[in-house]
């Protein structure tokens, strides 16, 4: 289609941008976290230069992630079996993605690591010698609410499937009493990249909707905190 003027251009550049915010569920993910750093950013200390670096890592992440959703729309549309040339055109366009997706992690690490530091040890000193048994007290009713909420509601199984993600809740609530109990920021955060990793494999399965596995993050976390809040 011939762009007539200028006002086009800008009108077919924001209908690409929200097709592929509307369509694509890992835009949504890259979308919803840039936000989160970017208003994250405005309360923390970071230089002017950090801030353009970290908002140049931000906007590559969501460019590769909308070249590769238009490479994948234009190899459908002209292949209608199965190619391996079309695979990696698809396969090195996703590669793209991922390498574009660990630098701004990489790039993260690098602005916030100090400032998150010293907020996690700040908060983990009042609390860092709760007794251990509290740990699987709170990881038991984790598991009893979730399978109590699945029968309440009557989808999926205690195991499978349902409102709210029982793998998710269970990961996070690890992840919290392990927060609690260590003084050492590196295993945390490793911590919360393996809750990811378990919350992201129930998605990418067709286990759990997105909102299953944020809510049952969400519960995993408060009943552990709320445990550990009790207790001491």
């Amino acid at each position: 289609m011939k762009v007539k003027n200028i006002i086009d251009s800008f009108n077919y550049a924001i209908k690409g941008i929200l097709y592929a915010i509307r369509t694509q569920r890992n835009m949504k993910i890259h979308y919803m976290i840039g936000m989160i750093v970017v208003l994250g950013s405005l309360f923390s200390k970071i230089s002017k230069m950090e801030l353009i670096v970290l908002c140049i890592t931000i906007g590559l992440v969501i460019i590769t992630e909308m070249i590769n959703t238009a490479i994948e729309a234009a190899i459908d549309l002209t292949v209608d079996a199965y190619h391996p040339l079309a695979k990696i055109a698809k396969d090195v366009s996703a590669g793209a993605v991922l390498i574009s997706a660990v630098n701004a992690v990489i790039v993260g690490y690098v602005i916030f690591f100090d400032e998150v530091s010293i907020v996690t040890e700040k908060v983990l000193n009042k609390i860092r010698n709760t007794m251990l048994h509290t740990t699987f007290i709170s990881f038991f009713i984790v598991v009893m609410v979730v399978v109590s909420i699945k029968v309440y509601i009557g989808k999926g199984t205690p195991l499978r499937g349902g409102m709210p993600s029982g793998h998710t809740a269970v990961a996070f609530s690890i992840l919290t009493s392990i927060s609690f109990m260590s003084s050492n920021t590196i295993v945390i955060i490793l911590c919360f990249l393996m809750a990811l990793l378990v919350a992201q494999s129930r998605v990418d399965a067709n286990v759990h909707t997105i909102f299953q596995v944020m809510m049952g993050a969400l519960l995993g976390t408060f009943i552990t905190v709320l445990f550990f809040q009790m207790i001491y």
